[in-house]
């Protein structure tokens, strides 16, 4: 009985679980090893539209059958596509939010977006931060106080003529970078692998975003890492890791079960090391104003004196740009480099172009590299194959909405299933292919424009995407044009694990063999 009941399709309303006459129509109809996805009737089948209760619902238990008996725990990615193969492009989760996996869907939803978008159920964010007394940031603040604050941490930042600003200290960090490599090459068995190199452009990735937040370096590429470091990544790790099951978990499990407690740590961690970061910038300015001293800075020093955000809002918000910050761009190098490393002739174009634009040992600018094509597709495509964040959502606050033909009242909420997406042949032809020359501007047939959006969009996109973009380029570009990356065959085939964020299953470990 226990079985059966975990296997049925349930939804919730009202607090309580029951059977979706939809979906209990589709289970018995196909029985559960069909892979074709169900009839969905989309926009202009009917002149009116259907009620969202003729969907096809997945239940919270058969969430939980999936991701504890079936192994979907850490590859929910994995799950947007078999769910869609059983229910089609749009369907009811768990807790009735709406899962959207077609980009048409997508497009239809962001078109509509309203003046203050929702991004979605953020509790598990700001119910840290109300317990903790602490201020929200760009992601879990809503409605005009959101706006107020994107108003004035986009300034200096969010558009390419505000990141190229960066360009001349993110290359000292990008400088850095190389001579670890070189370190640790030399290190090693082989005089040309690094190991763990996951870790390695986390390091890269937080002492670069420092340099921008925090107008500082904090020495993580030194060959003595400072106290604290580390566990400020690994924090992040864990915040990340037990995010999952902490968020499909009923709030009263969380004095009974540790889990609860191992994510609050993750946070914990993450905002004492920033607060700690903050605290010595404001000391530095304080006493350059008591010694009568012009107070000169970039973006930390601008919100301090320059806005008027309150002091829980530039911890806030500090806090998650610099977290979102080390996770968008070590991830993606991470995979870029996986995947140079496998395709050797993608690679060579990238050394050619690179080469071509970048004479002798010049190193590349970022007026430089945002001139180059087709490292700009490597890191498209990158994303495309493996996106950062592989769901993101929106919840529709002020009035009803028709999506796919379905009316949904207001306060709905809608999750994006990216990775189904940016995977589906029909978008992109062949998924499973690296091709980045599908982002060319030759002439060839461009991608849907929703096909790959890592960074969101409209006014919700990502604050720092200029920013990330820019480091990713700028180190990408001097690795290339130094080594040549190979894989190493001893590590096996490597796998994308989801812990909010899509990370390899295993240390990556890469030759980088000296041109």
């Amino acid at each position: 009985m226990i079985t059966h009941l975990v296997k049925s399709t349930v939804y919730r309303t009202s607090g309580w679980l029951l059977p979706c006459p939809a979906a209990a129509a589709l289970v018995s109809s196909r029985g559960t090893g069909g892979s074709s996805a169900p009839s969905v009737a989309l926009l202009g089948s009917r002149d009116k539209p259907r009620s969202a209760e003729e969907l096809p619902c997945v239940g919270t238990l058969e969430m939980l059958y999936r991701m504890v008996f079936q192994g979907y725990y850490n590859r929910l990615h994995e799950l947007q596509i078999y769910e869609k193969q059983l229910y089609g492009p749009i369907y009811k989760g768990a807790g009735n939010v709406v899962s959207l996996s077609s980009v048409k869907l997508l497009e239809e939803v962001l078109r509509k977006d309203e003046k203050f978008p929702s991004r979605g159920d953020m509790s598990l964010w700001t119910d840290y931060r109300d317990m903790r007394g602490l201020g929200y940031g760009p992601f879990t603040e809503e409605g005009e106080k959101w706006y107020n604050l994107r108003v004035m941490l986009n300034k200096r930042m969010l558009q390419t003529k505000d990141s190229i600003h960066y360009g001349c200290g993110i290359n000292d960090v990008v400088t850095d970078l190389i001579k670890r490599i070189y370190y640790l090459r030399q290190s090693s068995p082989t005089g040309d692998l690094v190991s763990n190199l996951s870790n390695e452009l986390y390091l890269f990735s937080l002492e670069s975003i420092s340099s921008v937040l925090f107008e500082t370096r904090i020495g993580c590429l030194e060959k003595e890492i400072p106290a604290g470091t580390q566990d400020f990544i690994d924090s992040i790790a864990r915040m990340f890791s037990y995010s999952t099951i902490v968020m499909v978990l009923p709030k009263w499990s969380r004095n009974l079960l540790p889990l609860w407690g191992r994510y609050v740590s993750g946070w914990d961690g993450i905002f004492k090391f920033t607060g700690e970061l903050i605290d010595k910038r404001i000391e530095a300015i304080e006493q350059r104003i008591d010694t009568n001293q012009e107070v000169e800075g970039e973006y930390l020093t601008y919100l301090l004196s320059n806005t008027q955000m309150t002091s829980k809002e530039v911890y806030g918000s500090i806090s998650e740009l610099l977290m979102a910050g080390v996770d968008t761009t070590s991830n993606t190098l991470t995979w870029a480099l996986h995947l140079l490393s496998r395709h050797p002739d993608e690679q060579q174009t990238l050394y050619e172009e690179v080469c071509s634009c970048t004479l002798g040992e010049q190193i590349p600018s970022a007026e430089e590299v945002n001139a180059m094509p087709y490292l700009k597709a490597i890191i498209k495509e990158t994303l495309r194959m493996y996106p950062v964040v592989p769901t993101n959502g929106r919840t529709v606050t002020q009035s009803d909405v028709v999506i796919g033909g379905y009316l949904f009242p207001k306060k709905t909420a809608f999750t994006f299933s990216h990775y189904a997406i940016s995977r589906d042949e029909e978008v992109f032809p062949e998924p499973g292919r690296f091709k980045p020359e599908q982002w060319l501007r030759d002439g060839r047939r461009k991608p849907h424009p929703f096909g790959s959006i890592p960074f969101g969009f409209g006014v919700r996109s990502c604050v720092g995407r200029r920013i990330a973009e820019l480091e990713m380029y700028l180190a990408l570009a001097r690795i290339i044009k130094l080594f040549e990356i190979k894989p190493d065959p001893t590590i096996g085939e490597v796998k994308s694990l989801n812990r909010i964020v899509l990370v390899p299953d295993r240390e990556l470990n890469l030759h980088f063999v000296e041109r």
